[in-house]
């Protein structure tokens, strides 16, 4: 990639971002209430980021064989305790998954 392409998809991501964030706000202007489906998302996505990821981690999981699952049920048993007392999503979302890379990458290799 030359440095004009570089330069071109840096300003294209940055003009995207800008136009996602603004776009919101035209949509839903402040002083009117938010409709109910986007409160809903609002409660429900969280969750089902956290199903996405067990998910995601637990599809290779070989319980027959080394390491027997042992990294993804150490990050969901971290991850869950996290949401449980914390009760904050992002941070046991990202605590859950440092851990299993961390695990998956340098202590069951």
């Amino acid at each position: 990639m030359t440095s004009a392409e570089a330069l071109i998809t840096i300003l294209a991501v940055a003009a995207a971002t800008l136009a996602t964030r603004a776009f919101a706000f035209l949509l839903f202007p402040p002083g009117r209430p938010t409709p109910p489906y986007i409160s809903y998302l609002g409660r429900v996505l969280p969750v089902a980021t956290i199903g996405l990821l067990i998910v995601y981690c637990v599809k290779t999981a070989t319980p027959l064989a080394y390491p027997h699952g042992l990294p993804e049920l150490i990050a969901i048993v971290l991850t869950g305790l996290i949401q449980w007392f914390a009760k904050n999503t992002l941070a046991a979302i990202v605590a859950g998954t440092i851990v299993y890379m961390l695990l998956v990458q340098s202590v069951f290799t």
